[in-house]
């Protein structure tokens, strides 16, 4: 463990002052949208990873795309920082990334079987260890996980043909020929009256070739590449929620909403059932599983959620089934407090642990919940961060709105905590005990506008009027609150993925396809 995370485990133990409040500014955007452009269902970020370096950021969409960004300073970006110091250039204020490559990770499937059709949607990302060079990644769609595996390669060319391809077009050999000073044609008269053409997409230069020449094969600039190496399929009876590598870097667990299998990244076809939660007769079922994470550091151990709002952390070495919890943390529900929805808004829809496993960060429709592994009572700090819609959950169950699942983070040192709402806002908090941060900031290039907008000066009007208008915001729950500043909600923008770089205050966040980074 490094000093940073001991610093910050020290914070959320009382062992030091909380850390000053973070200024956070705009650093970079891919995929931003025009006024009024029409964004396609496919091109909408579903899931967003950094690697454990840093170096590597990596994206699905619903199309079943993944995309690859890498460092440009710093660390892979050496070169690149060098070039700006020849070319008397300010350094890089922030971490930056620039595109990589993407890929077709996964396409729409059709169960015949069951008649269901399985979406290319992917749903999780997680990078795996790295080896030789390389790089490996784990992506699932709702049915299938796949192991990519993402390499440099240098692109051979060919050139110094004997003759031109139809139209500059590409060879039948697939290499595109450049074009060979003092190159002439064939001499002899028969040759003339020849056929014009070897193939389709090549012909004789008129004149004829005088001579025959050995074509040349060079290497030109390498290019990133991925293969697929493992796909593991036919395990899940429901969607896949959850994937997550283990820290022994040979097994990882695949989820959906009443088993977790346990997989081997060499092995495709087999998997073994250690958490199963499918009652014998389904009419008695009352939860599904909702997240699932392995330990960062200890193998045997694994966290996962339920919709009643309780996180179990089961050990392997107990059993082979992992029928039993070793541990649960569960909020008990106030007295009279409860009410229709009050299942419904405890249902967790994200976990993590942090760097060190010490504590377990979740998130369910109302609130953010930092929980002690070694308290199972209550937890260690709690952060509201929907309170502002409890009087609107009438209208968010009729469209569908309080099922959104919502995805947090911790920084790399545990002080802070993250996560997303809506109006493409996301709020970030102080997790150390009598930390008073939490700063509210929406994806745009101009992330404290609303934090501009609630100190505005006061409307114009008479003060009779302005009371008046104060009141009618109110019965309309359009007041500002330091969850929504503005206190208007878009419920069709939703940021619902974010991710914190591993050793540095940046955030990367997903808005509808676009793709913004903050930093600190």
């Amino acid at each position: 463990m490094n000093g940073s995370n001991e610093a910050g485990v020290a914070s959320l133990s009382g062992g030091s002052a909380p850390p000053p409040p973070l200024e956070w500014k705009f650093g970079q955007v891919f995929g931003e949208r025009a006024a009024g452009e029409e964004v396609q269902e496919v091109d909408i970020i579903s899931a967003i990873e950094f690697d454990k370096s840093g170096d590597h950021l990596a994206t699905g969409d619903r199309g079943g795309r993944v995309v690859l960004f890498e460092r440009v300073d710093g660390g892979k970006g050496v070169q690149h920082r060098k070039e700006a110091e020849k070319t008397d250039l300010p350094p890089s204020r922030h971490i930056e990334y620039r595109y990589s490559t993407e890929f077709q990770s996964h396409e729409p499937e059709f169960d015949y079987l069951k008649s269901l059709e399985i979406e290319e949607k992917i749903n999780k990302i997680r990078w795996c260890p790295t080896a030789n060079g390389s790089r490996f990644l784990l992506s699932t769609n709702d049915k299938t996980v796949k192991l990519w595996k993402v390499f440099e390669k240098k692109v051979k060319c060919v050139s110094n043909f004997n003759f031109e391809p139809r139209n500059g077009g590409v060879s039948s050999a697939g290499a595109s020929p450049a074009a060979s000073p003092g190159r002439t044609g064939m001499g002899s008269p028969a040759h003339r009256k020849a056929a014009p053409a070897v193939k389709d997409d090549w012909v004789f230069p008129p004149g004829g070739i005088p001579q025959l020449r050995l074509p040349t094969v060079w290497s030109n600039e390498a290019v990133l590449m991925a293969r697929c190496r493992r796909v593991f399929a036919n395990a899940h009876a429901y969607h896949i929620n959850s994937i997550s590598n283990n820290s022994d870097g040979e097994t990882y667990i695949s989820a959906d909403d009443l088993r977790i299998n346990l997989w081997n990244l060499e092995v495709s076809d087999q998997s073994f059932n250690i958490v199963d939660i499918k009652p014998t007769n389904m009419e008695d079922l009352t939860e599904v599983i909702t997240s699932a994470e392995f330990h960062p550091s200890h193998c045997n151990v694994l966290a996962y959620s339920s919709s009643k709002g309780a996180i179990r952390l089961a050990d392997m070495r107990s059993a082979a089934l992992c029928d039993k919890h070793a541990k649960q943390f569960e909020e008990q529900e106030a007295p009279g407090s409860r009410s229709f929805f009050s299942e419904i808004i405890a249902s967790i829809s994200d976990i993590k642990f942090c760097r060190d496993g010490r504590y377990i960060l979740a998130r369910d429709y109302m609130t953010l919940k930092l929980w002690d592994v070694n308290m199972e009572s209550a937890p260690v700090a709690s952060f509201k961060v929907h309170e502002h819609l409890r009087s609107k959950l009438c209208d968010l169950y009729e469209n569908d709105s309080i099922f959104d699942k919502f995805e947090c983070t911790l920084s790399g040192d545990g002080s802070r905590v993250a996560t997303g709402s809506y109006s493409n806002l996301f709020r970030v908090f102080g997790a150390a005990p009598g930390s008073e941060e939490a700063s509210t900031l929406e994806a745009t290039k101009t992330p404290n506008r609303r934090r501009a907008q609630q100190n505005a000066p006061a409307r114009s009007g008479s003060r009779l009027a302005n009371l008046a208008r104060g009141r009618r915001d109110a019965r309309r729950g359009e007041t500002g609150s330091p969850e929504n500043p503005t206190g208007t909600n878009d419920f069709t923008s939703k940021l619902l993925h974010l991710a914190w770089h591993p050793s540095a205050n940046l955030i990367a966040c997903a808005a509808s396809n676009s793709l913004y980074m903050y930093y600190a």
